[in-house]
């Protein structure tokens, strides 16, 4: 997929918006088996619904003073009690496979309720009693969607990444890094600001998100991650929604190119990067993709075996994106396809091909040595 496709798009004014309201998908028998065989299913002390039980809210404002989609949940304190224990808990599960031997230096300083997210999440704030430093987590409904998006963030991204389901409640990590959106605002026009490397990295994100078919990478789904380096700055691109994982039916949705909010990256990008360029870290970053897949390839056939056989998105998007992308293919490939998972599998075939096949045949040679 080229940049230079963005700029016919704006020309042709077209508009490519995600579902609204987004429905949540039950986690199927064979994807609860396949997270417990994982590590990914275990008990934890606190359920989604007990966090309901709040008695009411405080809207939260940011530093500047401006609201925020989030409030901050008032418990009665026999409730209150009962979660800071728990909650405490399930953050050592996240951080120490559950070793206790630090909850005492524990406590939890705030629960935060999001009004936005269709999976009604929590934000979890814990801080250490000894020297105030604090760090989240996350608890929300769980959704099969999200689920596998998680899981092939984890497989086949740059970022590992940690979840946990029990029933119907999923916790997340915190992942840390300057929302995109705060990013473009505050961040992009400092003179600092080493814009040939972000838009290099803004080109791989992009790539990677396509090729997983990970969608509504709006900028205030991703978050950058800025590192200090050799008299520079290195910077990566990290989602941090995955509940679009292969759920719309517009191609465009799969490309952070096409969202208007992401425009000033795209426009930068253009302006610092060659059509070569650009060529060259999509390759690179489908070529460390297929690294990945070649490690994790048994992982993974389980996960889109049990992915091909589930619902996901609706009838009607799945036949649509299967139209779309075997137009943008020019192949037939997707016909056979009645599942987005089975669309995602025949996908990533088609995008890592040549890469794939560049690694068996250095396999091969390396046997016959």
């Amino acid at each position: 997929m080229g940049f230079m496709e963005h700029k016919n798009n704006v020309e042709l004014k077209e508009s490519d918006r995600p579902s609204r309201k987004k429905f949540l998908y039950p986690v199927s028998v064979p994807l609860n088996n396949y997270l417990k065989y994982h590590g990914r299913e275990v008990t934890l002390p606190v359920a989604h619904r007990d966090l309901l039980n709040f008695t009411w809210t405080i809207p939260i404002k940011d530093k500047q003073g401006n609201p925020t989609h989030w409030e901050k949940a008032i418990y009665d304190t026999r409730d209150w009690e009962y979660l800071r224990e728990g909650l405490v808990r399930i953050y050592a599960v996240l951080k120490t496979e559950g070793d206790l031997t630090f909850i005492d230096q524990l406590d939890v300083a705030r629960i935060d309720y999001c009004t936005f997210g269709n999976s009604m999440p929590f934000r979890i704030r814990i801080v250490n009693k000894f020297n105030a430093n604090y760090d989240h987590y996350y608890i929300k409904i769980t959704d099969a969607s999200r689920i596998y998006g998680l899981e092939l963030e984890h497989i086949l991204s740059p970022n590992r990444i940690t979840f946990f389901t029990h029933g119907s409640t999923l916790v997340e990590e915190h992942i840390p890094g300057i929302p995109g959106d705060v990013f473009i605002k505050q961040e992009l026009g400092k003179p600092e600001t080493n814009k040939t490397r972000l838009a290099k990295e803004f080109v791989k994100f992009n790539e990677r998100c396509f090729v997983r078919l990970l969608g509504d990478m709006r900028s205030y789904n991703f978050v950058v991650e800025v590192t200090p380096d050799i008299e520079d700055y290195q910077y990566r691109i990290r989602a941090i929604d995955f509940d679009q994982q292969v759920y719309e039916g517009r191609k465009n949705m799969y490309l952070p190119q096409f969202f208007k909010e992401n425009n000033p990256l795209v426009q930068m990008t253009l302006q610092q990067l060659n059509k070569e360029s650009i060529d060259q870290y999509q390759a690179e970053e489908r070529s460390a993709m297929a690294f990945r897949v070649a490690a994790s390839r048994f992982r993974l056939m389980d996960l889109f075996n049990i992915m091909s056989r589930d619902i996901i998105s609706t009838p009607e998007k799945t036949d649509n994106l299967r139209q779309e992308l075997n137009a943008y293919f020019n192949t037939n490939a997707f016909d056979r396809c009645r599942s987005m998972g089975q669309i995602l599998k025949v996908h990533l075939k088609l995008m890592l091909k040549d890469n794939l096949l560049l690694i068996q045949e250095k396999t091969r040679r390396l046997k016959n040595k």
